[in-house]
């Protein structure tokens, strides 16, 4: 049986364990490199990458692609994109899902992988059909997580439908590292039974259980499974590249992968990685084992937000409180996942309730709108007691969300038409509209500040 490997350290990897603060300058030289390394995909844009390079990188998250895709022509790319939620935490117009996708796909991408955060298939039905129209590889993802609701067998369904949906793999995306070997192995055995596509299995080193997971989903028959160059492996990021290929391929699996490549690709990223180090941009506290994440469920951003939010209160001290507050608010609102948005948001309101010193006190406006059902379908019961605070007598929303928002491109182009140059500008502006009037502001003024040669031959 032949395992195929897609590559982390350009997303989820730098995201993880330095905040996505990797600049394209910074890896441009080794691209080519890595395109000789036999990946099934090379993961290098979505998720938080967007954000990032507009607040931090001064980049335009789409030339950064248009560049990846040059450098790497024999490679597969491939983002993670939030359904409707695209790359942020509110729901968008299906016109804008649609062209996002759209451009995505003209602009290089391969893969899309699609989640919602509450595994609601009705946020990801619009973006599921824009790929499949572009010619683009669309890969459902399933977002991992344990509760009374969450089984197996559940899954396997979900796993089904997204099929039944026009899949082309079906990915276990476990955000937090959660997922046990024998869980693993359990999932993919009952996907292959239900589901044709092929199965991709994500997972972080978090809990120190990533590679043993990582070898029993391959053993019950995954074909792909997200790893990162063993530099930018481990702790919060994925398991290393180098190790589960060296470890499969000596199971007698077959491997494509060339290791004097890997060497090279893991090789050139020592120093950056050490120089991450030394600014303190790298935290060492997320390359540690936390078992704790099994109980609490917490993915390694949802965890450093929470640090930052508590150390911003002069609150540290209460962090075991808050963690221990998690479990409580995720019953309350129905088990879901901790994936984006909804780690953030049952982090914020966790902080909330211990700091206030009572529960839903003050409600996190994120909530409120998730319990009107702003946010799909939660996958258990919500709280009564919480539905009344929040809705009195109003009744929440229970059809698709999106169909209730007016098309929104045509108004963003033209609030934005001083400065977008292209619909991939507007696109930057819905996701994120101050920091990309930011980025416009500052290339017009770097057009502005550029002198203008020419050269006049004078007759003599």
């Amino acid at each position: 049986m032949k395992v195929q490997f897609t590559e982390t350290v350009l997303r989820d990897a730098n995201q993880s364990l330095i905040a996505t603060r990797l600049p394209f300058s910074e890896f441009e030289p080794i691209l080519k490199t890595m395109d000789k390394a036999g990946f099934y995909s090379l993961e290098c844009w979505g998720g938080a990458t967007f954000d990032s390079c507009l607040r931090y990188l001064n980049e335009d998250p789409w030339e950064r692609l248009r560049k990846i895709k040059a450098a790497c022509p024999n490679t597969k790319l491939q983002m993670l994109l939030r359904g409707q939620n695209i790359l942020g935490y509110k729901h968008y117009p299906d016109d804008i899902v649609r062209l996002f996708v759209k451009k995505s796909v003209e602009n290089g991408m391969d893969i899309i992988r699609i989640f919602d955060a509450l595994n609601d298939l009705r946020n990801i039905e619009v973006a599921m059909d824009e790929t499949k129209k572009c010619g683009a590889i669309a890969s459902a993802a399933l977002c991992y997580t344990t509760s009374p609701v969450h089984t197996v067998e559940a899954f396997a369904k979900l796993g089904k439908q997204m099929e039944d949906m026009g899949a082309d793999t079906i990915c276990i995306k476990d955000m937090a590292g959660i997922m046990g070997p024998q869980e693993a192995y359990d999932l993919v055995k009952a996907l292959k039974e239900t589901v044709k596509v092929p199965i991709v299995v994500h997972t972080h080193a978090t809990t120190g259980l990533g590679p043993m997971t990582l070898m029993k989903a391959v053993e019950a028959g995954a074909e792909v499974i997200d790893t990162a160059i063993s530099t930018f492996s481990g702790g919060t990021s994925q398991p290393s590249t180098e190790a589960l290929a060296y470890s499969l391929k000596q199971m007698g699996y077959e491997v494509d992968l060339d290791f004097k490549v890997l060497k090279e690709i893991n090789d050139f990223f020592k120093p950056i990685f050490n120089q991450y180090i030394d600014n303190g941009t790298l935290n060492p506290f997320v390359l540690t084992t936390n078992p704790d994440a099994l109980t609490y469920q917490v993915p390694g951003g949802m965890l450093s937000n929470l640090l930052a939010q508590l150390k911003a209160q002069n609150s540290l001290d209460r962090l075991d409180e808050v963690l221990a507050e998690i479990p409580n608010v995720r019953k309350d609102l129905g088990y879901p996942p901790l994936v984006t948005p909804m780690s953030q948001m049952v982090g914020v309101q966790s902080t909330f309730n211990v700091l206030l010193g009572e529960r839903y006190k003050n409600l996190a406006k994120e909530v409120k709108s998730y319990v009107k059902g702003e946010y799909g379908k939660a996958p258990g019961v919500v709280d009564p007691d919480l539905i009344k605070k929040v809705l009195g007598d109003e009744q929440p929303i229970t059809g698709r969300y999106a169909e209730t928002l007016a098309p929104g491109f045509e108004a963003a182009k033209e609030e934005c038409k001083q400065y977008a140059q292209s619909d991939e500008d507007v696109l930057s502006y819905v996701a994120f509209p101050q920091q990309a009037m930011k980025f416009f502001e500052a290339r017009e003024e770097r057009k502005s500040n550029t002198a203008q040669y020419s050269i006049v031959k004078l007759e003599g």
